[in-house]
C-alpha cells in the first residue's frame, strides 16, 4: 500500500511540474506566432489525446518521465509542410531564445507562487529549543545550551527547524566557521556562538546537519508507554500491546521513552528483560530486537513499536503559527526560491569540484519516495516538496548542457554573438556529448537510489 502511495505522489507530483514546463513553451510559442504541433505529458504511447481549435494535439502518454511541445520547422521535422511564417526555425534568435527558456523560467514562476500560497494561508512550525547536546560534540564546544533557542544561523533568521536545516546544509563540505545566535531560556539573552567546522557533514549527509552539530530538537518528555505496536514487527511477537507501560528493560528503570529507544538500538538480535505494567498487572516479558543495518553502519535493533503522544503538549510558545500578508509573503516567497536556487546551483559547484560525493545525487526512486512522505504528512509539506522540486527542474533546464534547454540557450547565445547559427555539425556533437552526460548521471542517480533502498 505505501508503494502506491509513493507512486501517485510522485506522478503527481511529476505530471504537475511538466505540465507547468511544457506550458511555458507551449504559451510563448503560440505567442511569437509558432504553430504547435503536438503537447505532450509524457512519452510513448498515448493514452488519451485530444485536439484544440488550432489544430494543436494534446496527449497524456504512458511513460511519464517527462514531455515535449513540438512545433512546426524544429529540427528533425524534414518533410513537413508548413507555413515559414508558423515555423520555429523562422523565428529571430531573441525570439528562439525566449521560447526555450519560458519552460525552465515558469517551473520558477511557479515555485514562487506555491510559496506565496503557502505563506499567505500560514504555516505552524515547531520553534528550534536545542534539547539534548552530544557530549564533546560542536554544539557544545560552541557552547550552545540546552533549552536555548536558536535564532539565527550564519544571519538567517530561523524561526523553525526548517529554517535551521537548511542554513545548516547550504554550508555542506565547507571548512570555517558556523555563526549561531542562540536565546538562552529563562532570561532571553542573546548569545553569539562560532561552530567550528572541517568539511561539514561530509560522510553525514543521510544524518542531517543536527546530528553533526551534536544536538537533539527538544521533545517534551515521552511516558514509556506503547502508543502503536506495528503487526509482524519484534514487539508485536514478543507480546507487547498498546498501552502497555515499561517499568524496568534490562534490569533498569525508565524515565522516559527516549531512554528506552536508545537501549533498543543497543540490542540488536539480543533478548532484552522487560518488566510490563499492563493495566494493574505486572508482567516480566523478553523480546529480542530485529536486527536493522543501515547504510552499511554498525546493526541497531528495532521493535517496531511507536509511544503515545496523546496526552503530551509542547510548553506554550514553541508552536509558532506563521503567516503573512499577501505583499510580505511574495517577498518571501521570492526570497525562499532565490536561496534554493543558490543552494542548488552551490550543490553542483561542490559535486563537480569533488567537495561533496557523487552518493549524495538522488534519482527518481528517492524523489518517489520524499513525495510520498510528504503527502501523507498533508498539503503544506506536499506543497512545499513540489515548490522545491519545481526549482531543481528549473535549475538543472538552464544548464549550459546540449539536449537541454540551457544547451539549446547556449547555442542560441553564440548565434547572437557571431551573427550566424552554430553548424548543425557541431550541434550534434555537442547534443551526443550532453546525452551522453545525461545517461551517465541518471544512471549513477539510480544506483544511488537503489543502494539506498
Amino acid at each position: 500500500m505505501v508503494y502506491l502511495q509513493y507512486a501517485a505522489a510522485f506522478i503527481g507530483a511529476l505530471g504537475i511540474l511538466i505540465s507547468v514546463h511544457e506550458y511555458g513553451h507551449f504559451w510563448v510559442a503560440r505567442r511569437c506566432g509558432v504553430r504547435v504541433l503536438k503537447f505532450s505529458i509524457g512519452f510513448g504511447k498515448s493514452l488519451v489525446t485530444w485536439k484544440d481549435k488550432q489544430g494543436t494535439e494534446f496527449s497524456i502518454s504512458a511513460i511519464p518521465f517527462g514531455g515535449y511541445v513540438k512545433m512546426a520547422g524544429e529540427p528533425g521535422g524534414e518533410g513537413e509542410e508548413f507555413d515559414p511564417a508558423e515555423s520555429f526555425a523562422h523565428k529571430t534568435v531573441w525570439q528562439r531564445i525566449a521560447i526555450v527558456a519560458a519552460g525552465p523560467v515558469v517551473n520558477l514562476a511557479f515555485a514562487v507562487l506555491l510559496y506565496w500560497l503557502i505563506f499567505m494561508v500560514g504555516i505552524t512550525r515547531v520553534a528550534p529549543v536545542v534539547g539534548e547536546l552530544v557530549e564533546g560534540g560542536l554544539a557544545e564546544q560552541a557552547g550552545i545550551q540546552t533549552q536555548s533557542e536558536i535564532v539565527s544561523v550564519d544571519g538567517r533568521e530561523t524561526l523553525s527547524w526548517a529554517n535551521v536545516n537548511f542554513a545548516l546544509v547550504s554550508r555542506l563540505g565547507d571548512d570555517g566557521v558556523i555563526d549561531v545566535e542562540t536565546k538562552r531560556a529563562g532570561d532571553g539573552l542573546l548569545q553569539k556562538h562560532q561552530v567550528v567546522i572541517s568539511q561539514w557533514m561530509i560522510g553525514l549527509e543521510k544524518e542531517g546537519p543536527l546530528v553533526a552539530l551534536g544536538i537533539e530538537s527538544y521533545r517534551p518528555v515521552l511516558p514509556v508507554v506503547i502508543g502503536e505496536v506495528q503487526e509482524g514487527k519484534a514487539g508485536a511477537r514478543g507480546g507487547l500491546l498498546v498501552g502497555d507501560q515499561i517499568v524496568t528493560s534490562a534490569g533498569e528503570t525508565l524515565s522516559h521513552w527516549v531512554e528506552w529507544a536508545k537501549m533498543i538500538r543497543q540490542y540488536p538480535g539480543k533478548p532484552m528483560a522487560l518488566v510490563v505494567k499492563r493495566g494493574e498487572q505486572m508482567l516480566d516479558i523478553v523480546v529480542t530486537p530485529d536486527v536493522i543495518v543501515e547504510d552499511g553502519q554498525a546493526p541497531i535493533g528495532r521493535l517496531g513499536i511507536l509511544a503515545d503522544r496523546i496526552s503530551v503538549t509542547l510548553p506554550e510558545g514553541m508552536i509558532r503559527n506563521i503567516q503573512y500578508s499577501p505583499v510580505e509573503a511574495l517577498v518571501r516567497a521570492f526570497g525562499k526560491t532565490k536561496d534554493f536556487i543558490s543552494l542548488t546551483l552551490t550543490a553542483m559547484g561542490k559535486m563537480i569540484n569533488g567537495q561533496i560525493s557523487l552518493d549524495n545525487l538522488s534519482g527518481p526512486i528517492t524523489i518517489a519516495k520524499v513525495a510520498g512522505n510528504t503527502a501523507s504528512y498533508g498539503l503544506e509539506p506536499f506543497l512545499s516538496f513540489v515548490a522545491y522540486l519545481s526549482i531543481s527542474l528549473g535549475v538543472l533546464n538552464l544548464l549550459p548542457v546540449p539536449m537541454l534547454d540551457g544547451g539549446h540557450l547556449m547555442y542560441y547565445l553564440v548565434e547572437v554573438v557571431k551573427g550566424s547559427p552554430v553548424p548543425e555539425v557541431l550541434q550534434d556533437i555537442g547534443n551526443r556529448i550532453g546525452l551522453t552526460m545525461l545517461l551517465a548521471f541518471m544512471g549513477l542517480a539510480f544506483y544511488n537510489d537503489i543502494v539506498g533502498l
